[in-house]
């Protein structure tokens, strides 16, 4: 016990000092601005006006339900056992502790919040909203502070907390503070629960292990071509674009389901872009830049395998900017690609989906004034962005076992990727943000690209288009929608199953999500697409290599990229998010 307090006190002042380097608050990126809570309460006031029997009637609910489930606790609590549960409805994961229907005082507290959660989600649907945007806004908030106040993110609360606290003598909320601590330390004064073992893996050891060589370096890109595992490979080179959101080892986290050892073992002549993960100094780094390197490795790619064209493969934000670059080039009568492949790409901004919270004037707006102050969009907003999307899964949770039960994270290669984030330069967030997602202009009046203002429907070339069913990200049909407004005659869309990793990350070992794929009516929406497709079972891969392969050339003796800048993974990719990327 003494012990125990010992590190208490030294932990608590570590947390001090960490929580005091924390940069000042910046609540436009933590909140929705003073517009939403006046149109909300506008809204309130105009039901109360007209309709005051519904809000009278919304709190006798609330009232009779909280007093009856508090008069069936009392009985319980005499009886010494939790009441019988009412409850017909799907079981939430996060009450699976069987104290939570047998115990009478948790028992009442997860009934109680339920009645609660129930309330305030009836509250806001049964307000007169005229604005949809307003109306996602209020949902998506509401949802945030019902799970938010979940029972389980208290300690008092949580008996699985409690019961290891009891078992290891409160060793495991010594632990939890530890891990706390380092998080904070980690993240330079923000709160960000760590997801998965950072000890666990090493890029280039035990994942990203792919043997290839970097072949051209830039202050934005480098460029790994891949040694080849077949003696003859097509004539036609092959380049993946990844998006700089996130490192390129995706698509290479382990060889049992690796897309970067699986393309070089179908016979391709394959280089992957690892992109710079940026500092204070790239802060006017804006699209026009990307799009530019996108042209220079493709020139680089082209001269290395002595080749008149190539095979460009595009993933999320990357392929956004392979869109962007392809109608460039159309414009400029230049074909040096010869077919582009897209894997979960939005064009077509207009439906903003579950973006459309972060994607207001006033988010926006707190982003610009962030990026303005350090030059990039730290990694760690981007990531808590993201992990509030799905906050149970990526924020409360882990935050319980890490913090409250002291777990160390699981050495798990996915959510070590997925917490490998990267900064973004400011120039470059702005105008994705202003120009692509608010304005939609490239699927609109044309969005400038160096110099020249492009379009969607100037895309002509053969196109391929992946996207997954459940994406929460890209969701499929404004992908789908997307391609459908490209000028391109020969176009191609395969639906995979699972969601926005997972359903690209699908190898045909595994045998686990299928996908629709020979959908041809591209004119009456995505549903008539759908219905108009086949479901196969099993990877989508061989599919695409059909495509791909057809496209690709007649083959050639193997290619050996040589020495050059040294081994893959490369440099650029070990540069970690933060200000100092090198850290």
């Amino acid at each position: 016990m003494t012990e125990n307090l010992e590190r208490i006190e030294l932990l608590q002042q570590r947390l001090v000092r960490a929580l005091a380097g924390r940069d000042a608050p910046n609540p436009a990126v933590e909140m929705p601005g003073p517009d939403l809570y006046m149109t909300t309460a506008g809204a309130w006031m105009k039901t109360l006006a007209e309709r005051p029997t519904r809000i009278i009637e919304q709190q006798v609910n609330f009232w009779g339900e909280t007093l009856k489930q508090y008069a069936r606790a009392q009985t319980a609590l005499v009886r010494g056992s939790a009441p019988e549960d009412e409850e017909d409805g799907p079981k939430d994961k996060r009450f699976s502790n069987p104290l939570w229907r047998s115990h009478p005082f948790f028992s009442y507290v997860r009934r109680q919040y339920e009645i609660n959660s129930q309330a305030m989600s009836a509250a806001t649907a049964d307000l007169d909203l005229t604005d949809e945007t307003a109306r996602h806004r209020l949902n998506w908030l509401t949802s945030q502070i019902i799970d938010m106040m979940a029972p389980t993110n208290f300690l008092a609360t949580n008996p699985d907390a409690l019961e290891k606290a009891l078992q290891t003598e409160g060793e495991s909320l010594v632990k939890g503070l530890e891990n706390l601590v380092r998080d904070v330390e980690l993240n330079g004064g923000e709160m960000l629960v760590t997801l998965a073992d950072r000890d666990a893996f090493t890029v280039g050891e035990n994942i990203g292990t792919s043997e290839g060589t970097v072949v051209h370096r830039t202050p934005l890109y480098e460029m790994i071509q891949y040694k080849p595992t077949t003696d003859q490979v097509h004539e036609m080179p092959l380049i993946i674009f990844p998006p700089w959101i996130n490192k390129f080892y995706i698509l290479d986290l382990k060889p049992q389901n690796s897309m970067i050892s699986w393309l070089v073992e179908q016979g391709y002549t394959l280089f992957v872009v690892s992109w710079k993960n940026p500092d204070i100094n790239y802060a006017d780094v804006g699209m026009d830049h990307y799009v530019a390197a996108y042209l220079d490795a493709i020139e680089t790619v082209l001269t290395l395998t002595e080749q008149e064209k190539v095979n460009a493969v595009g993933y999320c934000i990357a392929g956004t900017t392979l869109s962007l670059t392809l109608a460039l080039m159309a414009q400029k009568g230049d074909t040096r690609i010869n077919s582009a492949t897209f894997f979960t790409t939005l064009t077509d901004f207009s439906d903003q989906g579950e973006f459309t919270t972060f994607l207001q004037d006033d988010f926006v707006d707190g982003i610009e004034a962030e990026v303005q102050r350090d030059g990039i969009l730290k990694s760690q907003v981007m990531s808590r962005t993201m992990s509030f999307l799905r906050a149970n899964d990526l924020v409360w949770g882990p935050a319980i076992r890490s913090y409250m039960m002291g777990e160390t994270p699981p050495a798990f290669d996915l959510l070590y990727w997925n917490g490998d984030s990267t900064n973004l330069p400011a120039r470059m967030t702005i105008e994705y943000l202003r120009g692509l997602c608010q304005k939609n202009a490239f699927a609109t009046d044309g969005f400038e690209v160096l110099g020249q203002k492009v379009q969607l429907s100037d895309i002509s070339l053969p196109l391929c288009s992946i996207a997954c069913e459940t994406d929460h990200i890209a969701p499929w049909k404004d992908c789908w929608r997307g391609v459908s407004l490209m000028g391109s005659e020969d176009k191609r869309f395969i639906l995979s199953e699972s969601g926005h990793i997972a359903g690209i990350v699908n190898p045909p070992s595994k045998k686990k999500y299928g996908h629709y794929s020979g959908g041809s009516d591209f004119e009456n929406g995505f549903q008539a697409w759908k219905d108009s497709a086949g479901f196969t079972q099993g990877s989508w891969w061989p599919l695409w290599d059909g495509w791909l392969s057809e496209r690709s050339g007649e083959k050639t003796a193997a290619r050996d990229p040589g020495q050059g800048y040294g081994p893959a993974p490369g440099i650029y990719v070990h540069e970690r998010g933060g200000k100092n990327t090198e850290d």
